[in-house]
């Protein structure tokens, strides 16, 4: 099913103001693309607004620093006078591959100011608006590698993932009452353009085509039932429908979206 045929309700978040970040790319240009079809009035943040991006729905920031946090608060702000939905989609890997003694404290922190404290701060930063209107909505984007963490690169990342889950959950009990409503969301494998750069790579250096450097990439993730990677679309979906208030009564929960990649409950 592609992505135009996904059926959604055309005006779900109309004057809803939502801030998404690391919107540019993947899973985040997914959640920006399907929210903004929704009719929400969407900021999407990015290191480096996207050519031919409009730079009024953009904001130009590292969000895994301190400064760039505070610099998206203070624009978004100004911009939609204050926020109803936050998506923390940021997040990635730079380490090196080598094992964990491969990764120095730089590479630890680098991993856990993208992939954890980047959501921290944004959330801190929003949550007493959202706290004197008595609502609004967080999702955070985890993975399947909080509980299937992944050695050999990964595992600074797959650790700050678990860090954010935890986080999320925690964070959801104390705002809960109030109004606020935190949920996580945690893909598995989910065929990016990264993603396909990456599959085209494989199948180049192994001398094979891309369906099979696909299913062999797939099978050193454990296998995925399903037969094929997540598309950024799905993922949005399932964002979209937590952040709607069709999810009006779900908080404190991460739901998984990996094709059943993870093989136990």
């Amino acid at each position: 099913m592609n992505a135009s045929k996904i059926p959604y309700a055309a005006n779900e978040f109309t004057g809803k103001r939502i801030l998404v970040t690391g919107g540019s790319k993947g899973i985040g240009e997914a959640i920006v693309n399907r929210l903004r079809r929704g009719r929400g009035t969407v900021l999407a943040t990015a290191r480096s607004i996207p050519e031919g991006g409009n730079a009024e729905q953009f904001i130009q920031a590292d969000g895994s620093t301190r400064a760039g946090a505070d610099h998206i608060i203070k624009t978004t702000f100004d911009r939609l006078g204050g926020l109803d939905i936050l998506i923390n989609s940021l997040g990635g890997s730079s380490a090196p591959g080598g094992g964990a003694l491969a990764l120095t404290d730089e590479v630890w922190q680098q991993e856990f100011e993208l992939n954890l404290f980047s959501a921290v701060r944004l959330d801190r930063g929003f949550l007493p608006a959202m706290l004197k209107q008595r609502s609004g909505v967080i999702i955070h984007v985890s993975s399947i590698q909080r509980t299937l963490p992944l050695f050999e690169a990964t595992l600074g990342y797959a650790a700050a993932k678990a860090a954010l889950s935890n986080y999320s959950k925690g964070l959801s009990k104390e705002v809960g009452p109030r109004g606020i409503r935190v949920n996580s969301v945690a893909p598995g494998f989910t065929e990016t353009k990264a993603a396909e750069g990456l599959i085209e790579r494989l199948a180049t250096e192994g001398g094979t085509d891309k369906a099979a450097a696909r299913q062999s990439l797939m099978h050193s993730l454990g296998g995925i039932p399903l037969g094929r990677p997540n598309r950024p679309d799905e993922v949005a979906e399932l964002v979209a429908f937590l952040a709607s208030d069709r999810a009006s009564s779900i908080t404190g929960s991460e739901y998984v979206i990996d094709g059943g990649n993870i093989p136990t409950i």
